[in-house]
Parts: structure tokens; C-alpha cells; sequence
């Protein structure tokens, strides 16, 4: 399926306002992940994003950037706006969440929705904007991969130096699924951003926490952005990291530690509706294991993180995987189910995360660490609970909801502590 649609086949409303109606081309493609900042839940009258970024103030940070945009006299002009802008809405994020400037809207801080419809918002504009000067297709993508990686935390990653102190980079990814809800939360991106700058007390010197936002897409993923994030901090230095993790949406009422990682994709739909399957791709300009490895496990201090006593969702390792039938033959009939984690010879049909992109961020993060040569760092793999939308349809929040997706954040924020105390 392609991943862009032409503005003129859908309901997607261009940016707005005197300025925005000089410099945008509402016949410029969006993607399908973009389309839906026009989705109605149901029972609703007005798009669940335009709700949800003025219950939050950050339609300030939409409505800011394409005023700039229209602005910009030049190519440079427009990368030096971009990255500040991208790198200030990360901020506000992290800021917001975590209660700290002035308060802007009603909408609970643990909310991780702001972030993703005001960076959607800006990459649509830039998607369609038409300067006065010419811009290449080729600058214009550089321009949307700039803005994702600023507003997204990976390019704001800042270890202390030195010896003294452990380093800690995690992951959550953005809402999906939003065709069939579009009020979405991710307790995984709101988990990380309650955790990054955090600075946590260990027996052996304080850990800080650095956290990066993931977006649900085959193609970023291809692209290398789980290997931009976490490679510049796995080479060898003194501000290389002493622990990774990445962390997703899992099953309900439970916290599971996953033991293995699988070389296969699935196929699940991502947020453009694209599809894929085989195994995970090799990534450019990154060391690779020598030999594709069909399971890689994890290195985290599980029985220290199991063993904490968080709450209010069990913690358990998760030993499942699924395999092909016939490893010299792998796609070709039905996935066998092994509790005990793969035996000799296996080809992965699945991780015990399953064979979306939550396992193929753990593959890549590990594949990665062990092609640089490091085989003790601790690194894996965590699913956190699920959440639960208000029965009204219609409804944004409810205060059960907000009070669900915090009792999970706090946990895996609690979980994400336990590993680094054990660290040593």
C-alpha cells in the first residue's frame, strides 16, 4: 500500500490562517498516518486531535511552527527553525509530564497524546509546504527526518562523563492501532516521558535516565532509527551507556520482562497501514552481527527487577517464542509455540513479544550491542500493561482512564529503577 494519499482524495484539512494560505499546497501527498489527524472517535463531533492539543496547550506549538515555516527565507533558514522547534516541543513533552513550567490546559500530565498529534500536525506542514525558493524532495525529507528526530528525544540524548555514575537509554513508541480508536495512548511513550532526565539513587552512585519516543512504522525502522538512537551511546567512551531497555504496550494486567527476541516480522499493519514480513533488515551504517541470528536474549537483571516488589500488575519473564516448522523453510506453514524458549536450530516466527515492531526494537537495540562488542551490557526488553479507554466513545479522558495509565507509568518508571540498582 503506498504511504502517502493526495490531500485531494481526503477529508485532511490544510494548516490554516493568513499566513499558512500563502505557503502551503493542499495537492502535496500526506501519509496515511497524517490523514488521521481528521479522525472522529465515536459519537464525537470534532477530531480526537484538535481536541486533544487544545485541551493541552500544544496547538500553541502547531500553530508556532507553521507561522515560522511560512516565514523562513531559505532552505537554512528553515533547518535551523526546525531543529529548535523540534527539540523544544521534546522539551515541553518532558516538561509537561513531568510538572514542571507553567500549566497549559486541562488534560492530565501523564498524557503522552500532545506530543504525537502536535509532531504529526508539523510534519503534515511539512509535507505541504510550498516556500517561495525551491525545495528538492530530497531536502524536504531531510527536513521531516530532522524534525522527527528532534521531537523525539534522540537527538537531545546527554550522558554525564566519567566513571561515578550509570547511564540508563530507554524507549517507548508512539499510539497505533488508531483506526479503529483514535483516542490512543501509549503507556510506553508516556512511561518515557516520565523517565527521561531522571535521576535515580543507587547503593552504587546515581543513575540517569535518558528516554527516546519510537514511531509505530516498518519503513523508520528499515531506515535505522532504533540504531540512530541507541548506537551513538553503545560505542565505546565515557559517556557509553551501562544499561538499555526498550519498552512497549503488551497484554492486560501485566508486566512482562521478554527473554528472547525473533528475526522475523509478522506483518501486523503499522501506522501508514503498511505491512511486512520476513526477516528484520539489516541496518546501514551500523555494525551487524557476522551471521543473522534468529534469537537474541535478553541481558536485563530480570530476577532483581521481579524480585522489587512494584505494583499494582504482576512481573514475570516471559520464556515463550513461537518457531517455524522447518527452520531451512521459514514463512512456510503454521508457528509452533515453545514455552521454554527456542531449542537448537530454530528459526523465529516470533519473540516472546510476538513479531511486531516492540520485538524487532529489542532485536535491533541488541543486534546492535552485540556487533559492538558488547555482551555483558545489560539490555532488553520490557511489555507494560495495556490500557483500558473510557466507555464513553466519545469521551478524551475519563479519570479511571488517567488513573489506569498512571498506576502503569509509575510501575514500569519503579521497574525501570530495579534494573538500574542492580547494575553494578
Amino acid at each position: 500500500m503506498s504511504l502517502v494519499l493526495s490531500l485531494a482524495a481526503t477529508a485532511v484539512a490544510a494548516p490554516s490562517g493568513p499566513v499558512a494560505a500563502q505557503c502551503f499546497d493542499e495537492s502535496l501527498p500526506v501519509t496515511v498516518e497524517e490523514t488521521r489527524l481528521e479522525a472522529i472517535p465515536e459519537g464525537g463531533t470534532e477530531p480526537a486531535s484538535q481536541q486533544i492539543l487544545a485541551r493541552s496547550g500544544f496547538d500553541r506549538f502547531v500553530d508556532q511552527f507553521i507561522t515560522s515555516l511560512c516565514r523562513a527565507p531559505n532552505l537554512q533558514q528553515a533547518e535551523n527553525m526546525v531543529r529548535t522547534q523540534g527539540t523544544a516541543l521534546w522539551r515541553a513533552a518532558v516538561d509537561r509530564a513531568q510538572g514542571r513550567g507553567p500549566a497549559h490546559g486541562a488534560l492530565d500530565r501523564y498524557d503522552d497524546r500532545p506530543l504525537y498529534w502536535a509532531r504529526l500536525s508539523m510534519t503534515r506542514a511539512l509535507r505541504q509546504w510550498a516556500p517561495a525558493f525551491p525545495l528538492s524532495d530530497e531536502a524536504r525529507a531531510e527536513l521531516i527526518k530532522l524534525l522527527e528526530y528532534t521531537s523525539r528525544g534522540i537527538t537531545s540524548v546527554d550522558f554525564p562523563a566519567g566513571a561515578g555514575v550509570k547511564r540508563v537509554l530507554v524507549s517507548g513508541f508512539d499510539p497505533y492501532t488508531l483506526n479503529q480508536e483514535p483516542r490512543r495512548s501509549n503507556p510506553s511513550g508516556a512511561s518515557a516521558l516520565q523517565l527521561d532526565g531522571l535521576l535515580i539513587k543507587t547503593d552504587s552512585g546515581p543513575a540517569f535516565v535518558q528516554a527516546v519516543i519510537f514511531p509505530v512504522l516498518w519503513g523508520a525502522f528499515e531506515e535505522g532509527i532504533v540504531e540512530d538512537a541507541f548506537g551513538p551511546h553503545l560505542m565505546e567512551g565515557p559517556r557509553q551507556v551501562d544499561l538499555m531497555m526498550t519498552i512497549s504496550q503488551g497484554g492486560a494486567r501485566q508486566m512482562a520482562i521478554e527473554q528472547w527476541a525473533g528475526n522475523w516480522r509478522g506483518g501486523s499493519l503499522d501506522n501508514n497501514d503498511v505491512s511486512s514480513q520476513g526477516m528484520i533488515p539489516l541496518a546501514a551504517n551500523w555494525p551487524q552481527t557476522p551471521e543473522p541470528t534468529w534469537f537474541i536474549e535478553t541481558t536485563l537483571p530480570y530476577q532483581a527487577m521481579i524480585d522489587a516488589g512494584t505494583g499494582p500488575w504482576p512481573v514475570f519473564l516471559n520464556t515463550r517464542v513461537r518457531v517455524w516448522p522447518d527452520p531451512s523453510n521459514p514463512g512456510v506453514g503454521s508457528c509452533i509455540t515453545r514455552e521454554d524458549g527456542p531449542h537448537p536450530g530454530d528459526a523465529a516466527c516470533a519473540g516472546g513479544g510476538g513479531n511486531y515492531l516492540s520485538n524487532e526494537s529489542m532485536y535491533r537495540s541488541n543486534r546492535l550491542r552485540l556487533a559492538l562488542g558488547r555482551h555483558d551490557l545489560p539490555g532488553g526488553h520490557l511489555h507494560i500493561a495495556s490500557l483500558v479507554y473510557p466507555e464513553d466513545r466519545a469521551a478524551i479522558t475519563d479519570p479511571v482512564f488517567e488513573e489506569y495509565r498512571k498506576a502503569i507509568v509509575d510501575q514500569t518508571v519503579a521497574l525501570v529503577a530495579a534494573a538500574a540498582r542492580a547494575v553494578r
